[in-house]
């Protein structure tokens, strides 16, 4: 067998890709990662961060920051989906 290895591979058995330090995945125009549903998850359109003008400390009424909270939930449980996240 060659010495020959390259930063992405298959595992031994070929039921794991594997990628070693430097190395990649590029997924290009039209390319997609899917969940074991095989179903890609739908677009999650980030609230308006725009700050309000009289609110909280941080510049954000209650009902912006309820909306940047949900949106950030709902990428966790797409990540998780993914197999991205645990």
């Amino acid at each position: 067998m060659s010495d020959f290895s390259t930063k992405v591979h298959p595992a031994l058995g070929g039921d794991t890709l594997v990628v070693e330090g430097g190395g990649a995945i590029q997924v290009k125009t039209g390319g997609k990662l899917l969940p074991n549903s095989g179903t890609q998850a739908s677009a999650l359109t980030p609230p308006a961060a725009t700050a309000a003008t009289n609110s909280s400390p941080y510049g954000f009424s209650q009902a912006q920051a309820d909306a940047i909270v949900t949106w950030i939930r709902a990428a966790d449980a797409a990540l998780k989906a993914l197999g991205a996240t645990a």
